[in-house]
């Protein structure tokens, strides 16, 4: 089957919307998806230029959502029309996902950043050629296979072209601090850069009931949207030292608990000196960058400890339909991060998000989709 998708020939090309790309046959336990829209993540960037690689060509996205078109004969969860949200994939059978930590699936990195579908087959072909694929979804496409792992049902009463960065961003973001930092009412938090991964943090600090939620970032109008979802002080580190911003915000003793999501080396390390004794740092960006670290004098003397988070350590089926209860609720408003694109705008959406000028780009790929129907 043909489809239209965005392709990236080789490392730091520009996206190029083709209409001959071939898309795998179904299997047994897959979803043919039509695709309503996509956001563009941080990590598609990483790879477009290649600060982290899977293979090119390849054809980037995975914060997709569309409707079911198809289904193979062993779905059990899923029927044609069904509205969905995708997300990674995680083979369910490991010792890991048994264990309910389908972030730690023993096959994570097979099956999401090899570029070929869990079987090794190819998930596209363009001119008898394989082209690579991202989180066994490829969202940057009009029409896409998934497993039935890789997919969450939403109500077909909501807007899907809001919903897609549900299965990423915002995910991580969240489940960061709701499934492994778990503050407690009463706990402070700093986060550190708001895009949409740490406006997502900073909301979950405040669902919570973390009494000091500190945004901090050097775009001023980033920090008025922090404050307009929840933040009760905002930092501009352009403006002054972020370390001696949070003690003083603190009573000088620092914040129990902080995240990253600049992947800036001098930013992470400020998080850990930012912290309060027995405090917790998450680094969580897609970064190249490494950061130095005195591990008696900046951990054990205070027992402050660093931890890496994947996908905020989420099981998708179950935090993404809580996250839309929190958005139905008023507790979550992620869409007002949001700014809509058409397919063909997607190298100027990417350059917006680089940029910062636009936190969270969405591609609007079936411009005739009519939310709610």
């Amino acid at each position: 089957m043909k489809i239209t998708a965005a392709v990236v020939d080789k490392k730091g090309a520009d996206f190029e919307i083709r209409d001959d790309v071939e898309l795998a046959p179904m299997g047994p336990d897959d979803l043919q998806v039509h695709m309503v829209a996509t956001g563009i993540c941080h990590s598609d960037e990483a790879l477009r230029i290649g600060d982290a690689v899977i293979g090119y060509p390849i054809v980037l996205g995975h914060e997709g959502s569309g409707i079911v078109e198809k289904v193979g004969p062993e779905v059990t969860q899923f029927k044609p029309g069904d509205h969905v949200v995708l997300s990674f994939y995680a083979c369910g059978n490991c010792k890991n996902c048994l264990r309910g930590i389908p972030t730690q699936c023993l096959n994570y990195a097979h099956n999401n950043l090899s570029g070929t579908r869990p079987d090794g087959s190819a998930h596209f072909t363009e001119n008898g050629k394989p082209v690579a694929d991202m989180f066994d979804q490829s969202s940057f496409t009009t029409t896409t296979v998934v497993r039935e792992r890789n997919a969450v049902k939403v109500d077909k009463d909501l807007d899907l072209r809001k919903l897609g960065p549900l299965g990423c961003g915002y995910v991580t973001g969240s489940g960061t601090v709701l499934d492994t930092l778990k503050p407690k009412p009463g706990d402070t938090i700093a986060v550190t850069g708001t895009g949409a991964v740490g406006l997502a943090a900073m909301m979950a600090g405040k669902i919570s009931g973390c009494t000091k939620i500190i945004a901090i970032d050097i775009v001023d109008s980033r920090l008025q949207l922090a404050k307009d979802l929840g933040a009760t002080d905002v930092v501009n580190s352009k403006e002054e030292d972020p370390v001696e911003a949070v003690k003083k915000l603190t009573g000088g003793l620092g914040v129990d608990w902080a995240v990253d999501t600049t992947g800036v080396k001098a930013v992470m390390e400020d998080t850990i000196q930012m912290l309060a004794q027995g405090g917790t740092t998450a680094t969580i960006a897609v970064t190249p960058h490494h950061i130095d670290v005195d591990t008696w004098n900046d951990l054990c003397v205070n027992d402050k400890k660093i931890v890496g988070v994947n996908m905020g350590d989420s099981i998708p089926q179950i935090d993404v339909p809580r996250l839309i209860e929190f958005y139905k609720q008023g507790m979550f408003d992620f869409d007002k991060t949001e700014k809509f694109y058409s397919f063909d705008q997607i190298n100027e959406a990417n350059a917006d998000s680089r940029s910062g000028k636009t936190i969270k780009p969405v591609l609007v790929i079936d411009k005739d989709y009519v939310p709610g129907k």
